[in-house]
């Protein structure tokens, strides 16, 4: 069974993250952050992975401790759910198009965690949510989950629709990356690892 699941508290934030990435896309996401809810509810209906995040922040602040801890605990669990990483694809990619939006997402279960964000919001807020913590949130799964992320706006003039999109897309390609491929059946790396 490929799941995981991993606890965070600090004096900001305690969260409970549980991840199945073999699931049919079952969402039970409660982060006190509406829109981030929504988002979260992307991830696991179009990775097709099933997703349970209880998260209480100190919300009375900002969203931003809630948002970057919860990335945090996503993408440890992500590579746990992951193990050696055996028989995976590894790559995946996904152009989406949401509205007059559209977002490239190109990702590598690489173990080597680095972020290229070039997807910028034409409003700081999307109703009572800082468009900022979109980066801050994919900045934490790829650190945490040792993924190398490349995220690009290529259009788009509302900020709820790239955000999605860039949700969306996300999760699009996680799902290609994270499935068994028939033809493997070791590591897909030449060095014999992807942990290092």
């Amino acid at each position: 069974m490929r799941t995981a699941e991993v606890s965070r508290k600090t004096a900001e934030t305690d969260l409970f993250v549980k991840i199945d990435l073999d699931g049919s896309g079952k969402s039970d996401c409660r982060t006190g952050v509406g829109f981030f809810d929504h988002m979260l509810d992307q991830i696991a209906r179009h990775a097709m992975v099933d997703l349970e995040i209880r998260a209480t922040g100190d919300l009375h602040i900002d969203d931003h401790h809630t948002v970057e801890d919860v990335g945090i605990a996503l993408g440890r669990s992500i590579a746990q759910a992951l193990g050696d990483k055996k028989g995976i694809r590894r790559y995946g990619s996904c152009l989406l198009a949401m509205d007059e939006a559209l977002v490239r997402c190109a990702l590598d279960l690489s173990g080597r965690p680095f972020l290229v964000w070039k997807v910028e919001h034409p409003t700081p807020k999307i109703g009572t949510f800082d468009t900022e913590l979109v980066r801050e949130f994919f900045t934490a799964v790829a650190m945490n989950g040792g993924i190398t992320l490349n995220l690009n706006r290529l259009d788009g003039e509302n900020s709820h629709h790239i955000a999605e999109a860039t949700f969306k897309s996300f999760a699009r390609a996680l799902r290609v990356a994270v499935e068994p491929d028939p033809r493997a059946t070791g590591i897909p790396s030449t060095k014999g690892t992807l942990s290092e």
